[in-house]
């Protein structure tokens, strides 16, 4: 039974040469609520409310687990900055609390940067007050010329919360001093997550993780993916344009977590039909009695599983099983569920209807309602599930005001242009 947490970073995520890692720039989240001239809140509120909705239909959200932000943790990383201080790790700058890295003997240990290596205005924006270049701020003080809309009281000054101190605290909180696994993007090892091994370890005087896994990126038709130069797909285009959000997952799991992989539409049609066709060999060809797990392809799919999460032999095993004609039609049945515990691809909830909504024939076309307002619509019926209802009443409000009636029925909402 695992037990994980994903933070929401809804404060201390800076502007800057390599995004989040850098110690100068503009807080995201200031920065786009100052652009739409928004509440902060409501930002966060509005992009959590979709990103959930996408883990859901990727049968990629527990919702035993939970979602920390980091406004609500103000006091737990304000306690863990104050250790740091009294172990003598921190010094104070102008513009904030920073960790002195030449403290901590092993930094750089887990992506091999070293500090004799690393110049000056390579990763961040270059701070004459830094001790070293790669010290990293904990807690920055809030511009005195500027009146921020997420800011707290601290022992040092007015300001917020460092990106890297809030994964460590609440990761402690949550799940203890010592993780089994951390997961994240390769472009945290350098900085990111060196950075944690130091804060974290500093405090406990442990080892913090056992485990790194690192996935590598996603790459679009070949390109590095890029909201600015508008190189992004989102899930609910995937969706627009007939695809189910499991094709999608299926298309990840053909490659393993850390080898790069190139997002296609071909590639993703080619996803799409290998999974219909296990779909459809599951509804059609193994009836709706269970049997007992077939033990040599349990035996199989475990040691796949458990030599570093090889999803695509995992895959591959369940296409070699649909070619056995000697086993019992209930055991491949249970066989492909106790499978789908670790996979996610559905298939206890696979049925005639499902198979029809995969099918070539079947595939939903792109509406005339524009995106934008599809998009309102697919926000406010999630609203609406987790009976937040005034955030519901806010969603319709903006639909309407850009001359759509919102049509509420038993089996979900649907919109109309006014008049």
């Amino acid at each position: 039974k695992v037990k994980q947490i994903m933070n929401i970073t809804d404060v201390g995520h800076l502007t800057g040469e390599n995004e989040g890692d850098a110690d100068q720039g503009e807080d995201k989240v200031e920065k786009k609520a100052r652009e739409e001239g928004a509440q902060v809140g409501d930002v966060v509120a509005r992009v959590s409310t979709q990103f959930f909705h996408d883990l859901e239909s990727l049968n990629a959200r527990n919702p035993e687990n939970p979602f920390p932000k980091a406004s609500e943790h103000i006091a737990e990383q304000i306690a863990f900055i104050k250790t740091l201080e009294e172990k003598g790790y921190t010094y104070k700058t102008s513009d904030g609390v920073y960790f002195d890295t030449s403290k901590f003997r092993d930094y750089g240990k887990l992506g091999n940067i070293h500090l004799e290596g690393l110049e000056e205005g390579a990763r961040i924006g270059k701070n004459t007050e830094k001790l070293h270049p790669t010290d990293f701020a904990l807690w920055k003080f809030s511009p005195q010329d500027e009146k921020r809309q997420q800011e707290w009281e601290s022992p040092w000054g007015v300001g917020f919360p460092g990106w890297h101190i809030e994964c460590s605290a609440m990761a402690m909180k949550y799940l203890g001093k010592r993780l089994d696994i951390h997961t994240g993007g390769i472009e945290h090892v350098p900085i990111h997550h060196n950075n944690e091994i130091a804060q974290s370890e500093t405090v406990t005087g442990a080892q913090y993780v056992k485990y790194w896994l690192h996935n590598a990126h996603l790459k679009l038709e070949g390109a590095k993916i890029s909201k600015s130069a508008g190189r992004c797909v989102y899930l609910r285009q995937i969706v627009d344009r007939g695809f189910s959000p499991l094709s999608f997952r299926y298309l990840l799991l053909t490659s393993h977590y850390s080898t790069q992989i190139n997002f296609t539409w071909d590639a993703l049609e080619g996803a799409h039909q290998a999974y219909f066709k296990l779909m459809r060999y599951f509804v059609e060809k193994l009836g709706h009695k269970n049997g007992t797990v077939v033990p040599k392809y349990q035996k199989q799919f475990q040691t796949f599983v458990n030599d570093d999460l090889d999803t695509p032999k995992a895959i591959a095993l369940l296409h070699d099983i649909m070619k056995d004609e000697g086993a019992k039609k209930e055991d491949i049945r249970s066989t492909f569920l106790d499978f789908d515990r670790v996979l996610g691809l559905g298939f206890a909830e696979a049925n005639t209807k499902l198979l029809e909504n995969l099918s070539g024939e079947k595939k939903l076309k792109v509406s005339e309602i524009p995106e934008e307002i599809q998009t309102l619509l697919k926000e406010r019926e999630y609203a609406r599930n987790e009976k937040n209802f005034e955030r519901a009443d806010t969603l319709r409000d903006e639909i309407e005001q850009k001359g759509y009636e919102v049509i509420d029925a038993a089996d979900g909402a649907t919109v109309k242009k006014k008049g």
